[in-house]
């Protein structure tokens, strides 16, 4: 059975935490609900930090118009959204201002970097925290039992595009580049075992960084090693420099990479280093079939709302707020201990498809949805589970 892990002088202080936060601030009568959200709303990628949050903002609006009760009781939900900067030591602070706060949830963080050292703080304080996008397999590896992910992890995604490379884009020497965050290295990981065990050829791995913008001299080495496609472990703003410079240099290599590189603002980072079906990526989530018309419905509405397309995550940061919200409706309790067994064996059918849990927290029977660019633009080529 899996429990908090803390120290017993943590218990006592959590327990006392935990009262304050069940008894609520009161707003006119109607308890007031804090659901934290932490993204990096800063700094290279503070495009999907921003996407994530407003994700968020758009599932508390609707459960406050909804006129959500729990156990009776009026209830008003309130967002307290933290920038991370997807800088670990930055998303620990952030994770203690939550805790501080005294918040009843946490949905975030967007990068396994900062989702991990941060899950840390919120176990110790009895909090539960979904990411909507945090794929690092160690995350729920911890044998925390508040910690929850709404999308496929590592070992999935990785590997799937791993045997893609292979015997789908028929590479025959294949390169690797990784920016050695958790999340970059982890995904390059797993990648690269699957080509292994597709019987792929491995000719090289690079390194770099998620805030290097010079890539000549790495490429200039794997350039001499005449790949066929390039796996890059990272997210879009590295990315998009790195396939202009792989253009300058002459490297018509197939570009591959995990979700820190399938969003919407790749092909303008990228311009004219991306031609069409040159870049392959996947989602960590999917939908089809009847599914499809909620999401297509909610990318609407997002657009609407906020004058701008989903990057990638706002939906499953959506789903992420309404199950959290959903479980405390099921308990009759928004204090953490009472309504952490209704998230755990949550049932809940969302934009992003059904959303459940296994014992480790992880989102049972996870899609993975594989994307190419056409004239700039995502083009959807498969959802694979």
């Amino acid at each position: 059975m899996s429990s908090f892990k803390m120290p017993l002088t943590a218990v006592a202080i959590a327990a006392v935490a935990l009262t304050l936060v069940a008894c609520g601030k009161k707003d006119g009568g109607v308890q007031v609900i804090k659901i934290g959200h932490v993204g990096p709303t800063s700094g290279a990628i503070a495009h999907l930090g921003k996407d994530n949050e407003n994700g968020a903002k758009m599932a508390i609006e609707e459960l406050n118009a909804a006129g959500i009760k729990i156990g009776d009781k009026p209830v008003k939900f309130e967002l307290l959204a933290e920038d991370d900067a997807a800088d670990p030591k930055q998303g620990t602070a952030a994770a203690q201002k939550l805790v501080d706060a005294k918040v009843n949830g946490v949905i975030g963080h967007l990068n396994s970097g900062t989702t991990i050292p941060a899950s840390q703080l919120y176990n110790a304080a009895g909090i539960p925290q979904i990411s909507p996008s945090a794929t690092n397999p160690k995350y729920t590896r911890q044998g925390y039992a508040g910690a929850f992910r709404v999308v496929a992890d590592d070992v999935h995604l990785g590997g799937t595009l791993g045997k893609y490379a292979v015997e789908t884009l028929k590479g025959k020497s294949i390169a690797v580049i990784d920016d050695r965050t958790a999340y970059g290295q982890g995904v390059a990981e797993e990648f690269e075992k699957a080509v292994k065990a597709a019987g792929g050829n491995l000719v090289g791995h690079e390194f770099t960084t998620d805030k290097a913008s010079d890539f000549n001299a790495i490429l200039t080495t794997l350039k001499g090693k005449k790949p066929d496609i390039i796996f890059f472990g990272g997210m879009d703003a590295v990315a998009g420099p790195m396939l202009k410079q792989m253009k300058q240099l002459g490297i018509n290599a197939k570009f591959m990479g995990g979700d820190g590189i399938c969003t919407a603002e790749l092909a303008k980072l990228a311009a004219e280093g991306m031609s069409d079906e040159n870049v392959y990526c996947a989602e960590a989530g999917g939908v089809e079939g009847e599914q499809k018309a909620g999401m297509d419905k909610f990318r609407a509405d997002f657009k609407t709302k906020y004058n701008a397309e989903v990057q990638v995550y706002a939906p499953y940061v959506y789903d992420a707020v309404k199950v959290m919200a959903q479980a405390m409706v099921t308990a009759g309790s928004a204090d953490p201990a009472k309504y952490l067994p209704a998230l755990k064996s949550i049932n809940y059918k969302g934009v992003t498809g059904n959303i459940a849990f296994d014992e480790k927290g992880d989102i049972k029977n996870g899609a993975l949805t594989l994307f190419t660019y056409k004239g700039g633009k995502r083009e959807q080529i498969a959802v694979v589970r």
